[in-house]
């Protein structure tokens, strides 16, 4: 799975630019209950832009950059693991993603109809000025 978070912007541009790329990017073959994985992945996209930190420093100097963080939860959305699987090469927003991890933890509870292998996701993450 992969959910995507754009920050930087006005936070309603920014959440829709969120759901367009979160839209396509999570594929379950669980039809019966795509509304509630559906519902899930909603509310699992406002907790990371709420979550999102930009550090001073790096928006003073203008630094951008892409990250993408593999994320494992547990059944009550606990994040039990992260690994930056790609990392900004910033140091001044790679050194931000754990904090961004904690403050995001706990993440809403996956639905039941959500099989446990995807339990695991990839959330790129990206820092733009505008």
């Amino acid at each position: 799975m992969v959910f995507g978070v754009l920050a930087g912007g006005v936070a309603t541009r920014m959440r829709w630019l969120v759901m367009a790329l979160f839209a396509g990017s999570m594929l379950v073959a669980v039809p019966a209950h795509a509304d509630d994985i559906k519902s899930w992945q909603k509310n699992i996209v406002k907790k990371i832009v709420k979550s999102h930190i930009y550090p001073r420093s790096a928006i003073s100097r203008e630094i951008e950059g892409r990250a993408k963080v593999s994320v494992t939860i547990d059944r009550t959305g606990k994040i039990t693991g992260f690994e930056v699987i790609e990392p900004t090469g910033e140091s001044q927003l790679d050194n931000v993603i754990p904090k961004m991890m904690e403050k995001m933890d706990p993440l809403p509870a996956p639905p039941d109809s959500l099989p446990d292998a995807n339990l695991t996701f990839t959330i790129p993450i990206a820092w733009r000025l505008q």
